[in-house]
């Protein structure tokens, strides 16, 4: 799976939050869950990423080499890696009725397109449940399931990338670029990226949404830090904001942890093309 997807989704998040059905489900109680697809900032609190020291041994990037490098790291990612298991867990708030629920969920994703959540443990209000974070998941499956991650993957086709300098984040030297969409479509946003400028490997995203998903949404915030398991690069934790005409602020905070990646076999891996 290619680490622009988690990127694309985003603006999937919101997608059915708000909608004139969730709004109509007020009195709804908690339901159960099963999710499956088959193959076929500004204002924002701060957000501590996983700390990692630079590896001293390598010599530091240039910003277009490192930029060169995530990009290729990427495409060989969507190559080499087949499926992965994580154990996430996804809070969510609604601040102006004071309702918030936390699920924990097993995550599985199986290249190109099965994604599906086993539902663990579950507190909170049914209403969260039921209308933000159900509403969130499925989003993600059908995210999966139907869209091109090549129309939101960041590559200079989609993004203007301009270099701000470097900066030190959570212990690692890293290279800030801002990034801004050659298009306002849904799927992209505008912001700052931090690559580690060592290796490439993709460190934060942070930013805001161009187009809203949704007519009922105003705009949606995100911060979203990423770590290197066994040479594949993941998100590890998301946080999110949106602005809603009609309930007011959504805050989202998804962690994924325990990653088990699952890497395709040798022979295929070297066979797989890169840039």
């Amino acid at each position: 799976m290619n680490t622009n997807y988690f990127m694309s989704r985003l603006s999937f998040i919101f997608i059915l939050l708000f909608s004139p059905s969730m709004l109509a489900a007020q009195s709804m109680g908690p339901a159960g869950l099963s999710f499956s697809s088959a193959e076929a900032t500004p204002g924002l609190p701060p957000v501590t990423a996983p700390i990692f020291a630079s590896p001293v041994s390598l010599p530091r990037m240039s910003a277009e080499l490192a930029l060169a490098a995530y990009q290729q790291q990427a495409s060989r990612q969507s190559q080499a890696l087949v499926g992965y298991s994580a154990a996430t867990l996804i809070r969510a708030e609604l601040p102006a009725s004071s309702q918030r629920g936390e699920f924990e969920l097993e995550r599985r994703y199986t290249a190109p397109r099965s994604l599906a959540f086993k539902p663990l443990h579950y507190e909170g209000d049914g209403f969260v449940k039921t209308n933000v974070i159900a509403r969130l998941l499925q989003s993600e499956v059908d995210h999966v399931q139907k869209d091109d991650p090549t129309s939101t993957a960041l590559r200079p086709e989609n993004y203007k990338f301009s270099h701000k300098g470097t900066a030190q984040l959570a212990g690692r030297a890293v290279h800030v670029f801002q990034v801004k969409p050659r298009k306002k479509r849904p799927g992209l946003f505008k912001g700052q990226i931090y690559l580690d400028a060592y290796t490439g490997s993709l460190v934060r995203v942070e930013g805001r949404v161009v187009k809203s998903p949704s007519l009922f949404v105003k705009k949606i915030d995100f911060v979203q830090d990423y770590a290197n398991v066994n040479g594949f690069t993941f998100p590890v934790r998301m946080h999110s904001e949106a602005k809603a005409a009609l309930v007011g602020r959504t805050v989202v905070d998804i962690e994924n942890r325990d990653y088990q990646p699952v890497p395709a076999p040798l022979e295929s891996a070297s066979s797989a093309g890169s840039y």
